[in-house]
């Protein structure tokens, strides 16, 4: 037994382990894993910066902080849609690179185990950014790799190369 700590690789220790935003897309539901996601604001005022992708709509001020801002749905070649009361911003975290994810609406957190989920087809929609697939008791979530998103738009916001296709 290392340490002195009793509780050590319990599996009350990790509380967010196997727990998902649930947010929709159209009429599909996505999850990101929810140790990523600080929070869930409203749609606001977004700053412009020329010369960016059309999925990067550009800034937001939150609390003195600037975070860019990604539309989910444009980023996955969907139509877009005007922004409405539901419309939100989940804002995550990874290893302190903030990035805002536009979407039409949260819906709820959801516990999927591994054992409920099962790798995505190489030809999943989003450009690879769907790494699992949860099937719950409400329907099919495509799960999100996070980091891809922050990555991606991390090389799209500093001009970055892209490789074709993505």
């Amino acid at each position: 037994m290392s340490g002195n700590n009793v509780y050590e690789n319990t599996p009350e220790e990790d509380t967010q382990r196997d727990k998902y935003l649930v947010f929709s897309l159209g009429s599909q539901d996505y999850g990101i894993e929810i140790q990523y996601v600080t929070e869930i604001i409203g749609i606001q005022p977004i700053a412009g910066i020329p010369d960016l992708p059309e999925y990067i709509k550009g800034i937001i001020n939150l609390r003195g902080t600037m975070i860019p801002v990604m539309d989910v749905r444009v980023r996955f070649r969907m139509e877009p849609l005007p922004y409405h009361d539901r419309t939100c911003v989940i804002v995550i975290n990874i290893m302190d690179e903030v990035l805002g994810l536009i979407v039409e609406s949260v819906s709820e957190v959801l516990t999927i185990l591994p054992g409920d989920t099962v790798p995505a087809p190489d030809i999943t929609a989003g450009g690879g950014f769907v790494t699992r697939i949860g099937k719950t008791v409400q329907g099919v979530k495509l799960l999100l790799d996070c980091g891809r998103l922050l990555r991606d738009a991390e090389l799209e916001i500093s001009g970055g190369s892209r490789q074709p296709n993505e």
